[in-house]
């Protein structure tokens, strides 16, 4: 267990001081997440609801810091490149998550042009409508991307780096409220990009007493 809990805060880690330099990416990420953890409560109560919060408000924020916010050029703070990040990306890298968002958005441009779906609907499923059946396939393309990526991991890292990412996924949004959630006030004083200097230090300090 004490290794399953080390690589996961490792995998946390590495997400952080990778991709979350931007502070207003941070503060779109603490919105994200709180729409997920709605998102959660909903799908208990209204799972069409729950999916529309998690796709249209929940992603959309998330993508939006990662794909316009965090910078693309040299981290001097990790001294890594770009392109040396996407490449140990463990779960979906920009070019991934470019590939997902596309089907996702063909997703009801199809459901428009064939409200059958290539034949897997049927009449009272298409009579629900096109936002109802929306709703279900973008549920369904939600759960197939995280089993296809904890699955591929598992062939390419081994069953406990593959688990591991899919337990980082799905318990992301609390953590990411639990570290993102002084982003607004860093913002409100001008500090727009985070050095990780605490984060390292608080690191530092984390690995020292563990030895």
């Amino acid at each position: 267990m004490s290794d399953f809990l080390q690589a996961l805060s490792t995998q946390r880690w590495d997400d952080h001081r990778y991709y979350h330099h931007n502070r207003v990416n941070q503060l779109l990420h603490l919105l994200s997440a709180s729409c997920f953890v709605v998102s959660y409560y909903l799908i208990f109560v209204d799972p069409v609801a729950a999916v529309m919060v998690g796709w249209l408000l929940a992603m959309v924020l998330r993508q939006i810091g990662h794909f316009v916010f965090e910078p693309k050029t040299y981290d001097t703070v990790n001294e890594a490149t770009h392109e040396y990040k996407e490449s140990v990306k463990v779960g979906y890298n920009l070019r991934r998550k470019v590939v997902l968002l596309s089907i996702w958005i063909m997703v009801p441009v199809v459901l428009w042009l064939m409200p059958d779906f290539f034949g897997l609907l049927g009449d009272q499923q298409i009579d629900r409508g096109l936002v109802y059946n929306t709703a279900i396939l973008w549920l369904f393309t939600g759960f197939g991307a995280v089993l296809f990526r904890t699955v591929h991991l598992f062939h390419l890292m081994g069953f406990q780096s593959g688990l591991v990412w899919a337990i980082k996924i799905v318990t992301d949004p609390f953590h990411d409220i639990k570290i993102y959630h002084r982003a607004p006030l860093h913002i409100l004083k001008g500090n727009m990009y985070d050095d990780m200097t605490d984060w390292y230090r608080e690191v530092s300090l984390h690995d020292g007493n563990r030895n």
